[in-house]
C-alpha cells in the first residue's frame, strides 16, 4: 500500500483514490512571465515522479497543471517590453514546454490556462457572493476568510497572527475596501487602461490568483480531487485560499491529499535574484550537455526535502548516472554472446531489489532508498557481465528491470545510440584485427585515433566495447 504525507494532517496516510484505479491530480504550474527557475523545475519533476510511480503501480492518472497567464508580474513585464500581456504569456508558456522537454517531464493530461476559464471564474465568484462568502468593494471582490470555518488549517497558522501580518501589508486604501485585513481578492478591478481585463457584473477587471486554480481544478477534474501538489511556499496563502473558496463554493471537501515539495537552495543559500544565484533551467540547458543529470539530481531527493544545487551536487549526480549507464552498457554487450536460458538465483536477487524499490516508493516516495535498490541492480549487472557464461533471459530481465525502475525517476534511455561514421566503423574493425594479430602497438594507435574522434574503446574479457565520449 502507498502512504502519502498529507500537509493538512501532518501525517503519512494510506492512499486510497476516490475512483478505484484512477487518480485526479492537480499541480500548480508557473506564472508565465519569465523562464522557469530550478525551483519550478524541482516541483515539476517531483510530481512527475509521483505520477510515474502511480502509473507504475497501475493507476490511470488524470494530471492537470496550469499556466497562470494573467497576473501582476505578467502585466509589469508586458509594460517593460512594450507588448501585450498575451505575447508575454505565450512566449514563456512555450519556453516552459521547450525547457521541460529535455528533462523528460511528461506533458500534463490538461495544461490549463487561466485566461481560458474567465466565464467559469465569474460564475464561481458570483456564487460566493450569493452565499455570503464574498463581497464587492469598488469593483474588487473579496472573500470573507474568517467566515470559512478552519481557515488557515492547511498551513497550520494562527488566524489572529495571520490577520496582524495582513494588516501590516495593507495601505490605507485597501484597508477601507476590506471588511477584514485577512480577506483576499477573488476579482480585481482594472487599475489602468493598458492592462488586460474582462467585463464582469462588478465592472472591468481580472481574476485574483487563487481563484484561477480553484476553477481549473473543478472544471477539468472534480469538486473533490485526490491530490493537489505544489511547492511548500504555496501552502499559504495560495492553497489555503484555494481550499477555503472551493469548499465554500461546492460545500464539499476540495482535496483528499495535499502534497508539497521542498525548496531548492543554491550553494546552501536560498535562491534569490538579490543574492545573484537565481538559476533558470533555460540557462542551465545552454551550458550543460546532459539534461538527464539535472533530472537525476532533482528526481532522486525525497520530494519533501530541500535540495542543495551546486556544481558539486551536479557532478555527483553525473557520476551516479555514468555509473548506471556503464553498468547497463556492460550487460547489454553480453546479449551478443549469451547462452539460452535463465539463472534462477540471479533472478531471485533481482526480484528482491524490485521489492526494496517498491517498499521505498510506497513510503511517501522515498526516492533515495529506491535509488539505492537501482544501484544494487547495477552492481549485479556489472558482476554478471564479467561471468564467462551468462543466460540471455536473465540478461534481458535485468536490463529491463533497471530501465523500468529508472523510468519512475524519468530516466528512460540508458543505451548510447551514437551516430558513427564509416571511417570510425573501419577503425573499430581494424583495431579488432590488430589485437587478434597481437599487434598491440597498432591497436593503441587506433584507440588514440578513435578517442580523438570522440569514440572511447574498452577492452574486456568478452571483447572490444565502445561508446561515445
Amino acid at each position: 500500500m502507498i502512504k502519502v504525507y498529507n500537509t493538512l494532517t501532518r501525517e503519512k496516510e494510506i492512499f486510497k483514490s476516490i475512483i478505484p484505479g484512477k487518480i485526479n491530480m492537480y499541480v500548480c504550474g508557473p506564472t508565465v512571465y519569465n523562464y522557469i527557475h530550478i525551483g519550478n523545475a524541482r516541483s515539476s519533476i517531483a510530481f512527475d515522479v509521483v505520477r510515474r510511480y502511480f502509473e507504475y503501480r497501475g493507476y490511470q492518472v488524470n494530471y492537470v497543471s496550469n499556466f497562470t497567464d494573467v497576473d501582476d508580474k505578467i502585466i509589469q513585464r508586458a509594460r517593460e517590453e512594450g507588448v501585450d500581456e498575451m505575447t508575454i504569456a505565450n512566449k514563456y508558456a512555450n519556453a516552459f514546454i521547450e525547457d521541460t522537454l529535455p528533462l523528460n517531464i511528461q506533458p500534463a493530461t490538461v495544461r490549463a490556462r487561466a485566461t481560458e476559464v474567465i466565464p467559469d471564474i465569474i460564475v464561481f465568484v458570483q456564487d460566493l457572493i450569493n452565499k455570503g462568502y464574498a463581497y464587492e468593494a469598488k469593483g474588487d471582490v473579496y472573500f470573507r476568510a474568517k467566515k470559512f470555518k478552519g481557515y488557515g488549517i492547511l498551513a497550520h497558522q494562527d488566524l489572529n497572527e495571520m490577520a496582524e501580518n495582513a494588516a501590516g501589508r495593507l495601505n490605507d486604501e485597501e484597508m477601507t475596501r476590506k471588511e477584514d485585513p485577512i480577506d483576499f481578492a477573488v476579482w480585481k478591478a482594472t487599475q489602468a487602461e493598458d492592462e488586460i481585463s474582462w467585463e464582469s457584473p462588478w465592472g472591468s477587471g481580472r481574476p485574483g490568483w487563487h481563484i484561477e486554480c480553484s476553477v481549473m481544478a473543478q472544471k477539468y477534474l472534480s469538486n473533490t480531487i485526490d491530490i493537489h501538489g505544489g511547492g511548500i511556499d504555496l501552502a499559504f496563502p495560495h492553497h489555503t485560499n484555494e481550499m477555503a473558496q472551493s469548499e465554500a463554493h461546492t460545500g464539499q471537501k476540495f482535496v483528499n491529499y495535499w502534497m508539497h515539495n521542498g525548496f531548492v537552495n543554491v550553494n546552501n543559500e536560498k535562491m534569490s535574484k538579490s543574492l545573484g544565484n537565481f538559476t533558470t533551467i533555460h540557462d542551465m540547458l545552454k551550458h550543460y550537455d546532459d539534461p538527464m543529470t539535472i533530472r537525476l539530481l532533482l528526481a532522486t531527493t525525497q520530494y519533501r526535502r530541500p535540495i542543495n544545487y551546486s556544481s558539486d551536487t551536479l557532478t555527483q549526480a553525473r557520476v551516479a548516472l555514468d555509473r548506471i549507464r556503464t553498468g547497463y552498457r556492460n550487460l547489454s554487450f553480453r546479449l551478443t554472446n549469451a547462452d539460452v536460458g535463465k539463472d534462477a538465483d540471479l533472478e531471485s536477487a533481482i526480484k528482491k531489489q524490485i521489492n526494496i524499490f517498491e517498499m521505498a516508493m510506497d513510503d511517501d516516495f522515498n526516492t533515495p532508498n529506491a535509488l539505492a535498490a537501482v544501484f544494487e541492480l547495477v552492481t549485479l549487472a556489472n558482476t554478471y557481465a564479467d561471468n564467462k557464461i551468462v543466460k540471455i533471459e536473465t540478461v534481458q530481465y535485468l536490463l529491463d528491470t533497471i530501465l523500468l525502475l529508472l523510468g519512475v525517476f524519468g530516466i528512460t534511455e540508458l543505451n548510447d545510440k551514437p551516430q558513427i561514421t564509416d571511417a570510425q566503423k573501419q577503425l573499430l574493425a581494424a583495431r579488432v584485427s590488430a589485437r587478434a594479430a597481437h599487434d598491440f602497438e597498432l591497436s593503441d594507435q587506433i584507440r588514440q585515433q578513435l578517442s580523438e574522434s570522440g569514440i572511447i574503446v574498452e577492452d574486456t574479457t568478452q571483447g572490444q566495447r565502445w561508446h561515445q565520449a
